[in-house]
This record gives structure tokens, C-alpha cells and sequence, in this order.
């Protein structure tokens, strides 16, 4: 009887002890399950990099979208979620987002072209148009670009303005309307087109007193600023 007791005591024992170990390792496994981890901090490092030091705090990473970040070259993280020094569970997921890297284009060469062509290579190159300054030059034909700022091949951020200096051709001469009443209208004709004056309305009306031809009325008047390109209008007796 003392030997069967001693077997019995010493089966329920080791129940004991697979039921124990059991409980254990399956506590230990919930436990693991619901550890928390802290966040390691991924901004600046590559993917591989991060992949490794969220594997060693028994978490995982997915890439959750680029970006593009002028601090860090292409590939590398500039954002995470959660942020760094954050307390998760462990096996949880740590998103980032990578760079595109750097966001900077080249100024194109406008000099001498038309606004209307810059507008588009400024589109394409990710640029806009800012400010126009006009000036009057001989040198380039009016609606040309003179200067640009930033300059050719400048490094700038995508989506940044380039300002021209724009000609507006040559600036005309002036001359002073002289004063054409009473003188005679043939002359003053041929002499003001002899000059390349625009003379484009002749009006004939009769005066008392006045032989045919004689000038009565001028626009613009005498003292006027006028340009070889303005317009001028006579009134002749007849």
C-alpha cells in the first residue's frame, strides 16, 4: 500500500507540474502579446535601417507614403507614426513616410523671349511668373524679356516666382506741335510727311476772307506733345 500511495502521489505531482508549465508559457505568450514597446526614432534613416530597429523592438513597419523633404536624400524616413518615444504593444505597426528628396528645379533661360513662351517653360519647370518691370531699350524688340531674377540655371524651390525686365521697344521722340494757322496748307502737308507726320484728316471749309488753302484749325493744337506716330488733323479753307 505504501508503494501505491507513493506512485499515485508522485503521477498527481507531475499533473502538477505539465499543468504549471502549461499555464506559464501560455501566460508568458499573453504577455508578450501586450508588452509594451517604446518607439524608436526613424527620421532620418533609410528603410532597411528602420526595418531593423522596429524588428528589435518586436514591432513592424509599412511605408504609408512619399513626401518631398529637402533635409533628407530620397528613400530616407522624415515622418513616422507613432512619433518617436511613443509607448506601443509590442507587434503593433510604426508607419513612415519617406522622402522623394529634394524639391529644388532650375531656373530656365528666358532672355529674349516672348512672356507669353516664358509663362509655359515656367510651367513646366514648376515655376510661376512674378513680377514684370518694363523699361524702353533699341536693344531688343518690344514684349522681350531683358533680365530675369532668379538667373539661368539658379537652384530654387519648386513653385517659386521668376521676375523679368521686359523691353517696351525704343522710346519714340517727341516733337512740339508747331503753330500751322494761316500758312499754307500744301506746304505744311508735304514738309509734315517729308518728316513722316501722320496727317489723316483734311477737312475743307469756307472762311471769309481767306484764299483756298489756307490751314484754319490743327489737332493737336499749338505747343502740343505729339509723336510721329500720333495722328494729325487739319482744317483748310476752300
Amino acid at each position: 500500500m505504501t508503494h501505491k500511495k507513493s506512485a499515485d502521489w508522485l503521477a498527481r505531482a507531475l499533473l502538477y507540474l505539465v499543468l504549471f508549465l502549461a499555464a506559464a508559457v501560455g501566460t508568458s505568450r499573453l504577455l508578450l502579446r501586450g508588452e509594451l514597446v517604446t518607439v524608436p526614432n526613424l527620421v532620418g534613416r533609410t528603410l532597411n535601417e528602420a526595418r531593423a530597429e522596429t524588428a528589435r523592438q518586436r514591432t513592424s513597419l509599412t511605408v504609408q507614403g512619399y513626401q518631398f523633404d529637402g533635409r533628407w536624400e530620397r528613400g530616407r524616413v522624415v515622418a513616422q507614426d507613432p512619433p518617436p518615444k511613443s509607448r506601443i504593444k509590442s507587434r503593433r505597426t510604426v508607419k513612415v513616410t519617406l522622402s522623394e528628396g529634394s524639391e529644388k528645379v532650375s531656373v530656365p533661360k528666358l532672355e529674349g523671349r516672348s512672356l507669353e513662351w516664358a509663362a509655359q517653360s515656367l510651367k513646366n519647370a514648376g515655376l510661376h511668373r512674378g513680377r514684370v518691370s518694363q523699361i524702353h531699350t533699341s536693344k531688343y524688340a518690344a514684349g522681350r524679356i531683358i533680365a530675369q531674377h532668379p538667373p539661368l540655371d539658379a537652384t530654387v524651390g519648386r513653385g517659386s516666382a521668376v521676375n523679368f525686365l521686359v523691353s517696351q521697344g525704343s522710346r519714340d521722340d517727341r516733337y512740339i506741335m508747331p503753330d500751322l494757322i494761316e500758312k499754307d496748307a500744301n506746304a505744311v502737308l508735304r514738309q509734315l510727311r517729308a518728316l513722316d507726320f501722320k496727317v489723316t484728316e483734311i477737312h475743307p471749309s469756307f472762311y471769309p476772307g481767306l484764299e483756298p488753302g489756307i490751314i484754319i484749325k490743327q489737332f493737336p493744337v499749338h505747343g502740343y506733345k505729339v509723336q510721329k506716330r500720333n495722328q494729325i488733323a487739319l482744317e483748310v479753307s476752300k
